[in-house]
């Protein structure tokens, strides 16, 4: 009688794997999901993701735009105001957002998270 060989674990896809690298830091896919709706000034980006820092939100713009899923713009003024937006790489990410979206209201309980300060 022979023993039986576990099979090895399969490994996770490549695509997969840098798609969570990159949107499954923590305040990465929120910073996304609020620019979805328009381009925001960073203190308003800010005020839309309650507890992050400023150097955390400045951090994962950095990493987004170097990916090219953000743009940086800057309008001069007076006053000097930095703004953000998607790219159209960026922008792409809208059907996958809804979906996780509708799944997380579908199989997630909804926990006691602080909501956005936009209007305040």
């Amino acid at each position: 009688m022979t023993e039986a060989v576990p099979e090895p674990c399969k490994t996770v896809d490549a695509a997969i794997t840098r798609v969570f690298v990159l949107l499954g830091k923590r305040w990465t896919g929120l910073i996304v999901a609020v620019l979805m709706e328009r381009p925001v000034h960073f203190t308003d980006l800010r005020r839309a993701i309650p507890g992050i820092s400023e150097r955390m939100l400045s951090d994962r713009l950095a990493e987004l735009g170097a990916a090219g899923l953000v743009l940086r713009e800057v309008d001069e003024g007076p006053p000097l105001r930095v703004s953000y937006r998607l790219t159209e790489a960026g922008a792409a990410l809208d059907p996958a957002l809804r979906e996780l979206s509708a799944w997380a209201e579908k199989h997630l309980p909804e926990a006691e998270h602080g909501r956005g300060q936009c209007g305040r």
